[in-house]
């Protein structure tokens, strides 16, 4: 019985397209799994259930499993996916590294379990043996970054394994927790899935992490990273240490590009490999070749380093593949020998290689001749570089090379090596509209206008001398009464007080015919021109006067011995203070206006008025981005018997304590408001869960647990905490305001009884 059950599997697996044709669709994950990528790019229908062990909404990221086998699934719902819950997935199959599926419908069953994760270590993991599932890891860290990914700030960790490295991407922007990651032995669970290049070869393990939670610490690094002694630059070299079990492979193919003591690329169909070689021996281009050496990834793209090539002397050459700008630039062409037509914009020599710019479909590439090394060069000379003309239509020939290995990105930028001069052929002449001609048309152009406008001038010049005197004097007047009117405008309106005072200033500079003019505000900047060197000035100033109290800061003129008249000084000063006084009161009085507008003075929070504006332009944000946030309301427990004991001075200060105490509590770009009497209320944005919000609220309501002394007084507090979540709990400020009321309510009544408040007197 055990031998027939590989054959009824083999049968089973070559049957799975004829049964799915027959039955509609494909209902299990195990049948899905066992099809070939040629299989499924037949875009064969599926209908299976399947339990979530990763999602990421906003890249549309589904990991999904059942029992021992998992697939990847490129998600169309826009709902909150979480591991253990169960879905039906409707969608088709496609083909890529291994089947996928891409979703037409996602219904969430129910929630359970997450799948339990396996075990995994790196030979399992570079082999494709659990790709897609859940595994859970145990390696160092070698690096932790916050890093920008699809518009979000992510955790990436660089981890070392017995055999390997791999990298873990973990959905959060927690920067505070990767100072304790470097160097640690950890334990990180997460679902499995590869890194490739442009033709979908693996070049790396990724792991998808839910959450910090599925990154456990197992073990302190044995020092702190950032209290190790220093070494000089230019010994860290004595530093390294490398044990590579990597096995030495064998390929086969043919010779498309070769650089002696530097690299070859053997091609064999649609796979091409870059070689890294020191070997001098002649490798002739179309002949098959054997090559030997140790696999690596080399900026993200698959080589073959320490490679030994040996030359069989049998042609077997390889056809170029014709192809456009647009298609090279998609990256699946990697090493490939292929060909392209382009115009030639410009040529270069350098000491180590030539340069074709060429045009190609409105987009710029080179192409790249490569100089021999240096040792063959000792007794003969470079050969010319081969003349195109600018501008000419060429086709070239050569290996594609690129400056990014993501396949995932739209277009990246690419060259081409060539293995000759022969390489580049010219498929039509220049026309005659051609950049030198364009550009000779162009300077015979510019000296005729030249000569027209020199004649023109000279004429001109004479009637513009005898007007200049008359529009000058005009014009100043006018400049003059501008500026004071746009001074005027400008404190009275929202332009920075920095900003007018800067224009008071200038105003006052070009009242004195450009004398350098400056002010120093009391307690605040100078603003201005203020002269480095005042060797030789005479400095005149004018005090800034306030309506009431000290002086509000002093405006500076600094004069050579020539200059405007004493009295012209004086005025200038006078009406530069009197402007001066005038912007810096208005704008004291307009901010401490704004300021008690939005702001609990008792407090120095946000009002009910600010809260509200805030929750606008969050719900606003959170539409346009379709995200999360929430809110947290806080009822004081018992506070008016706090008033009826101690009085309302010393309510107050436990006001001002209690809201010192809940601000630490809170983010960076958390607010906290008070609404009124005892009532608090939080906004927290940047979420990404419920989860998350109600642990904010938890600390919140924790933070009571120490008493608070007020004058001499020990107050033992409590408050009543409830949360709202945007959208789930309401979509408008209203009613996430009344969600989250009415949640701290049933809170209040629905904890136990606590003890009164049992205040004690402190020392005295």
């Amino acid at each position: 019985m055990k031998r027939l059950l590989p054959v009824l599997a083999i049968v089973f697996w070559c049957a799975a397209p004829a049964w799915a044709a027959a039955q509609g669709s494909l209902t299990s994950l195990r049948a899905i799994h066992a099809l070939s990528n040629e299989q499924a790019s037949h875009s064969l229908p599926v209908a299976f259930e399947a339990t979530v062990s990763y999602f990421r909404g906003y890249e549309r990221t589904l990991f999904v499993q059942d029992g021992d086998v998992a697939i990847f699934v490129l998600a169309t719902t826009n709902g909150k996916l979480v591991p253990g819950d169960r879905i039906l997935v409707k969608g088709t199959t496609h083909e890529s590294f291994r089947p996928f599926i891409v979703s037409s419908d996602i219904t969430l069953l129910g929630h359970g379990p997450a799948p339990t994760p396996v075990l995994a270590g790196f030979n399992d993991l570079i082999h494709a043996q659990l790709d897609c599932r859940l595994v859970t890891v145990r390696a160092t860290v070698r690096a932790a970054d916050i890093i920008y990914t699809a518009d979000r700030h992510v955790m990436q960790l660089q981890m070392a394994l017995p055999n390997g490295n791999i990298d873990a991407v973990v959905d959060s922007e927690d920067a505070t927790s990767l100072e304790n990651l470097l160097d640690a032995e950890v334990e990180v669970t997460g679902a499995v899935s590869g890194r490739f290049d442009g033709k979908m070869q693996e070049t790396g393990i990724l792991l998808h992490v839910t959450s910090l939670a599925d990154v456990k610490l197992v073990k302190h690094a044995g020092a702190n990273p950032w209290a190790l002694p220093v070494t000089p630059m230019d010994e860290i070299f004595s530093s390294i240490r490398v044990s590579n079990a990597t096995q030495r492979v064998r390929v086969k193919g043919t010779v498309t590009y070769y650089q002696p003591s530097s690299a070859a690329v053997l091609q064999d169909g649609n796979k091409s490999l870059w070689i890294m070689t020191q070997t001098h021996i002649p490798l002739h281009i179309g002949d098959q070749a054997d090559a030997t050496g140790f696999p690596d990834v080399h900026d993200g793209f698959l080589t073959l380093t320490r490679g030994e090539i040996q030359d069989t002397h049998q042609q077997n050459p390889v056809e170029p593949r014709r192809t456009t700008w647009h298609e090279l630039a998609m990256s699946r062409n990697i090493f490939d020998l292929v060909s392209v037509e382009g115009q030639v914009l410009m040529e270069v020599r350098e000491a180590s290689q030539d340069e074709y710019v060429l045009l190609s479909e409105g987009q710029l590439f080179s192409a790249i001749y490569r100089h021999p090394p240096a040792a063959s060069l000792a007794s003969a000379p470079l050969p010319p570089m081969k003349k195109v003309p600018l501008g000419a239509k060429v086709r070239v020939t050569g290996i594609c090379i690129l400056e990014d290995s993501n396949p995932f990105d739209a277009q990246v930028p690419f060259n081409l090596l060539i293995r000759s001069f022969d390489d580049i052929a010219v498929v039509a002449a220049p026309t005659l509209l051609n950049v030198r001609n364009l550009t000779m048309i162009v300077a015979l152009l510019l000296v005729v206008v030249f000569a027209v406008g020199t004649r023109s001038w000279i004429l001109e010049r004479k009637v513009r001398r005898q007007t200049a005197a008359l529009a000058a004097r005009v014009e100043a007047e006018a400049a003059l009464e501008r500026r004071r009117s746009r001074i005027l405008e400008d404190i009275n309106g929202t332009r920075p007080l920095a900003e007018v005072l800067e224009q008071i200033v200038e105003m006052v500079s070009f009242m004195l015919l450009g004398a350098p003019c400056w002010c120093e505000i009391a307690e605040g900047a100078r603003l201005g021109a203020c002269p480095a060197q005042r060797d030789g000035l005479r400095v005149l100033d004018k005090e800034i006067p306030a309506r009431s109290g000290p002086a509000l800061g002093r405006i500076f003129a600094g004069f050579h011995l020539e200059g405007p008249s004493a009295a012209n000084r004086i005025e200038a000063l006078s009406v530069g203070a009197g402007l001066a006084a005038l912007a810096i009161e208005t704008r004291r009085v307009y901010c401490d206006l704004v300021h008690r507008s939005e702001f609990d003075l008792l407090t120095d929070t946000h009002n009910r008025f600010s809260l509200e504006t805030l929750l606008d332009a969050q719900i606003a944000q959170a539409r346009e981005t379709a995200g999360i946030f929430g809110l947290v309301y806080i009822d004081l427990d018992k506070f008016k018997q706090i008033n009826d004991l101690y009085g309302h001075r010393t309510g107050d200060l436990y006001l001002q304590e209690v809201t010192a105490r809940m601000k630490h509590q809170l983010r960076a770009g958390d607010r906290l408001a008070r609404l009124g009497g005892d009532e608090f209320a939080a906004l927290v944005p940047a979420v990404h869960s419920r989860s998350e919000v109600e642990e904010i609220a938890q600390r919140l309501e924790q933070c009571y647990r120490a008493p608070f002394v007020v004058e001499g007084v020990a107050l033992q507090g409590s408050a009543s905490v409830g949360i709202a979540l945007y959208p789930e709990n309401g979509s408008t400020k209203d009613s996430l305001l009344s969600a989250a009321d009415a949640a701290m309510y049933e809170a209040k009544h629905g904890k136990l009884q606590t003890e009164p408040v049992a205040p004690s007197r402190g020392p005295e």
